[in-house]
């Protein structure tokens, strides 16, 4: 089975592959390597904390709300599909800090503090993999608290679900995503028994499967 397709097959030949995401291009990109300031200091990344009903109460600093025992926060996962009912699916890069080299849905991440969970899903989706959702649905949410072994890190998230469509070519970061591709249901069972994939993978595609079956297929 291909695990990298240099671009979306499904494209028709002459489409406008130049999408407006509707968001800044210019806003500071939300990688794993914390940037510097002025002065070469680390700056923080915030995430807005949750408590168990989901209603912010704070912000934490992202390493920090992910070491041991964590403390839950808000995050997004996004579930993004062909023409063929295909999931598109990523390699994380390995520069990565959390998860690096193991195979996960489309686009994960965390909003920035008061950051509608949408806009942050589209905006991470264009920032990893440069194409833009031809379309996006909300599609619930789901709690966890889930250990890396790897790592030593901890998952503790109030995770936005989204599902939609993409029909422009995948132009992927390198600094975000080491490879991608799209696969059938069957052949996504295959590559999970062959490849590892990130913890999260599993709990946030079982909550999703509702939304995807309305925009995928009932195969899924």
């Amino acid at each position: 089975m291909p695990q990298s397709l240099p671009t979306d097959p499904t494209a028709p030949a002459g489409l406008d592959t130049g999408l407006d995401t509707g968001l800044d291009t210019g806003l500071d990109v939300e990688t794993d390597v914390a940037p510097t300031g002025a002065a070469g200091t680390p700056e923080e990344i915030l995430l807005e904390l949750v408590d168990d009903e989901g209603v912010t109460i704070g912000t934490g600093e992202k390493h920090w709300a992910h070491q041991q025992p964590g403390r839950l926060h808000r995050a997004f996962s996004v579930f993004l599909f062909d023409r063929q009912g295909r999931m598109l699916l990523q390699r994380r890069a390995l520069g990565k800090y959390h998860s690096p080299g193991v195979w996960s849905n489309t686009c994960c991440g965390h909003p920035y503090p008061d950051e509608p969970p949408f806009v942050a899903a589209a905006r991470r989706t264009a920032e990893e993999l440069g194409v833009a959702p031809a379309l996006l649905c909300e599609a619930g949410t789901v709690r966890y608290d889930l250990p890396d072994e790897a790592t030593g890190l901890i998952e503790r998230e109030w995770n936005h679900l989204f599902v939609g469509l993409v029909t422009a070519p995948v132009r992927p970061n390198p600094d975000e995503v080491d490879d991608y591709a799209f696969v059938t249901a069957e052949e996504l069972r295959e590559l999970e028994a062959e490849r590892p994939f990130s913890v999260w993978f599993r709990t946030v595609l079982e909550a999703a499967l509702p939304g995807i079956r309305e925009i995928a297929g009932k195969d899924w």
